[in-house]
């Protein structure tokens, strides 16, 4: 077994104390299982009738009615309707429709809840709930979660006022040792990093190692700290970057409200040893269960296309090599009728034909 790095031993360490941090919270460790929605009976295929080869084909089916075209429409040309006949129609007129945005629609590729529109166009400021927003729904984009005010930042992680509290906050995965176990988990802070950038990457700013403690005069950490002392809830969304079986496979899901159970400071996981704020969420009961990924599965799958495509390659070289072979072969042959056709010429001989 490899040696652990001390920044491995120290993540492990970590981990284990936020695990216990959660266990004593009452976070459930055997989470429910989702429910499966029943599945849509599917109409049976209509079935072609069967042709008997000693009948004849048309024989059973009504005659087909010759289609008649009026004596003042031409022959050729774009189809008309027969309902505008008689009328003068100027059928390459722009004609300019506007297509409503639907509310929502289902996914197809993953997450079980309806996609948000993301076109609403209200900014809702509120705790708790957003209307007509239910559990599960998810978005493309950080920005769609914006326009329909379940997560206003674009990129920041908590949304919130350090006087009221937070409304709502985003998982992303950012810290190696947080924890997240659904239905409780464990969130850092924001602020310790230079946010000036550097002139290689002037725009790389939430990506900077940390440089300086963490602390709960940074807005989005006082408000998480003031939302653990009243007790209101606050909106959770996970993405898709975030290293969870509970985190959604593409876009950002809505998965309900959570309390902040616990605010406290510790040494963060980076080289400089400097602090970080955590937080402890609890997930409120009576609301509907979150859905489960099979990460082992999916890296199965993924493996096993893996494999698929570097058989194919290794096929489509094969295949190659082949071809080289033989036009390599092409070659040789080639070059001896030429040898001989030359030593012909020598000789004052006509080249024999190949047959």
């Amino acid at each position: 077994m490899p040696k652990l790095s001390q920044y491995e031993i120290e993540r492990e360490e970590n981990i284990k104390r936020n695990s216990a941090l959660l266990d004593a919270l009452g976070i459930q460790k055997v989470h429910p299982k989702e429910v499966p929605k029943p599945k849509k009976a599917v109409p049976p295929k209509k079935r072609k009738a069967e042709v008997d080869e000693n009948n004849d084909a048309s024989a059973g089916s009504p005659p087909k009615i010759a289609r008649t075209t009026s004596s003042d429409q031409p022959l050729s040309g774009a189809r008309r309707s027969a309902r505008n006949a008689g009328k003068k129609v100027d059928y390459k007129a722009e004609q300019i429709r506007v297509i409503p945005v639907p509310i929502s629609t289902r996914n197809k590729a993953g997450n079980a809840g309806p996609l948000g529109s993301g076109a609403s166009g209200r900014k809702i400021v509120k705790f708790g709930s957003i209307p007509d927003i239910e559990v599960g729904t998810w978005w493309q984009t950080r920005e769609d979660c914006s326009n329909d005010s379940i997560h206003a930042p674009w990129v920041g992680g908590i949304s919130g006022s350090k006087h009221k509290g937070a409304y709502s906050i985003a998982l992303s995965g950012g810290y190696d040792d947080d924890v997240d176990l659904g239905y409780g988990f464990t969130f850092t802070g924001a602020g310790g990093r230079d946010l000036k950038g550097t002139k290689t990457k002037p725009k790389n700013l939430r990506t900077a190692p940390q440089s300086c403690d963490q602390t709960f005069e940074n807005n989005g950490n006082a408000a998480l700290k003031k939302s653990s002392e009243t007790g209101k809830p606050v909106r959770v969304i996970r993405g898709f970057k975030n290293k969870s079986e509970f985190a959604p496979s593409e876009g950002y899901r809505y998965d309900g409200l959570y309390t902040v159970e616990k605010a406290w400071m510790e040494k963060g996981l980076n080289p400089g040893g400097f602090l970080v704020c955590k937080f402890a969420f609890k997930r409120i009961a009576d609301q509907p269960p979150l859905p489960v990924r099979d990460l082992d599965a999916e890296a199965a799958v993924k493996n096993q296309a893996k494999d698929g495509g570097n058989d194919a390659q290794n096929d489509e070289e094969s295949d190659e090599d082949e071809d080289e072979d033989e036009d390599e072969d092409d070659d040789e042959d080639e070059d001896a009728d030429a040898d001989g056709e030359a030593e012909a010429e020598i000789e004052g001989e006509e080249p024999e034909e190949q047959g």
